[in-house]
């Protein structure tokens, strides 16, 4: 798939929960591999915030991302939006430093994006692949997200309070489009008993009634709930049982999970890239859902590409027969037996490595290892299926090697081994000059890397 940016701008205004203000938040189509990004532009010189984990400073009552002493709080209902319309690329400019509370929901946001529409752009889209059992958990709190290898997004959450009113709830979403009809509607709550420490904390300013679902599960006296009720800047509400107390009924009976679920995708959203596996969100909240969102982009950071999914029973994108149509190498220089996956800038490929091969007899007799120079050249080879898929009657071209930079060595290949190579351009082809960058794995590991450059020739 490709990346996704909204078709057109689109604009939500309505008061801060935290601060109170009075807040636009305009959202703005942004090109390639821009991602998420928050600008101020109530400030001097407009500061741009990357909307990515380790950039997040607060999770008090939702999710805070600062760049130096600039901030922007609660953002996690628009990128609950943003992530589960598909879209990878969005500026959002800010005039205040948090989002707009709207309805305490993310459904605003849906029904905005759903309204302009979204934009396919000429980019792969970049996925982040879960390929075993992935675990934070805080002791102190029961709370851990566990995630699970999966074809697609999905997720479970569990909740659990010490309540009367809001005891355990599950919530669940089998597939992100589902999440407009599902979730986005879903509010966030607070409790009353709760209420007082956080007006103290100088937060939910802008708290009240109708952006939230608020909960009474404690005995209070009417004088004390009227005094809140001040406190808050809120009409007084008479109360005389435990139970929900907002002026708007519930959407369904599970709302708080379902809200719950929503926060956690929101802050998910912060890895960067959508994820391809099975969330599970037991007590889940702001502080353990990006403390698994940093964990996920250190590891992305920790290399450029991670290793390719490598299926042995999916049918190939090109088999060994239609290499050997579009490529001019033979035994025992053909290095690529098929290609497993292929986009628009990339494409991956699998050697396996076996005893018989002819340069093993020499490099070395008691310690067979694959010479770096042919990883480097299978490498090379992917590159050219992946440049000949660019143009018209590939057959009638060829592949020429013209320069080869910053090869890195990191791991032997012996016998018995799974080539993966992961080949994608670093510029546009132009007038038959491709500079691209190669990956080889065995597993999850890089083996070699390198980048080169290669022009394609017409065969005379």
């Amino acid at each position: 798939m490709n990346q996704l940016t909204i078709k057109a701008p689109f604009s939500v205004k309505g008061k801060g929960l935290h601060t109170g203000l009075e807040i636009e938040a305009r959202f703005l189509p942004a090109p390639e591999n821009h991602g998420y990004k928050f600008k101020r532009v109530d400030l001097e010189g407009q500061p741009v915030i990357d909307a990515l984990a380790e950039n997040v400073v607060d999770t008090q009552r939702g999710t805070v991302i600062a760049k130096g002493d600039v901030r922007i709080s609660t953002i996690e209902h628009a990128m609950a939006a943003l992530y589960s319309a598909g879209i990878d690329n969005c500026l959002i400019e800010l005039n205040a430093p948090e989002m707009p509370i709207l309805d305490g929901s993310a459904r605003i946001y849906t029904e905005a994006i759903a309204e302009v529409g979204v934009e396919e752009q000429a980019d792969d889209k970049k996925y982040y692949v879960v390929k075993s059992r992935m675990e934070v958990r805080d002791e102190n709190t029961g709370s851990s997200i566990v995630v699970y290898p999966a074809e697609d997004f999905s997720i479970d959450v569990k909740i659990d309070f010490p309540s009367c009113v809001l005891n355990n709830q599950y919530a669940s979403l089998g597939a992100l489009a589902d999440f407009d009809k599902e979730v986005a509607a879903a509010r966030t709550f607070v409790f009353v008993r709760e209420i007082e420490p956080l007006v103290k904390n100088n937060l939910i300013k802008g708290g009240d009634l109708d952006n939230a679902i608020v909960i009474y599960d404690a005995p209070m006296e009417q004088a004390e709930l009227d005094r809140l009720a001040d406190l808050m800047g809120v009409p007084r509400k008479q109360v005389h049982e435990f139970g929900y107390i907002n002026n708007r009924p519930l959407e369904t009976e599970n709302e708080p999970a379902r809200h719950k679920l929503l926060d956690v995708i929101g802050d998910l959203a912060l890895i960067g890239r959508p994820i391809k596996g099975h969330v599970v969100a037991t007590r889940p909240g702001h502080s353990i859902n990006t403390t698994f969102a940093k964990k996920v982009r250190r590891e992305i950071k920790q290399h450029d590409v991670l290793a390719p999914v490598y299926n042995p029973n999916a049918v190939p994108v090109m088999d060994n027969n239609r290499i050997r149509e579009l490529l001019p190498h033979r035994y025992p220089f053909q290095l690529v037996d098929k290609i497993i996956e292929k986009g628009t800038n990339y494409i991956v490929g699998v050697k396996n490595v076996t005893a018989n091969e002819p340069f093993f007899p020499g490099h070395f007799p008691q310690e067979p290892v694959m010479p770096g120079v042919l990883q480097i050249e299978a490498m090379a080879q992917t590159g050219g299926l992946l440049v000949l898929s660019a143009v018209d009657e590939p057959e009638r071209y060829s592949t020429y090697f013209m320069k080869i930079d910053n090869v890195k060595f990191r791991n032997k290949v012996v016998p018995g081994d799974t080539l993966l190579f992961h080949v994608s351009f670093m510029t546009e082809l132009r007038r038959g000059m491709a500079q691209m960058k190669g990956y080889a794995f065995v597993g999850d590991k890089i083996v070699s890397e390198c980048e080169f450059m290669a022009q394609i020739i017409k065969n005379k």
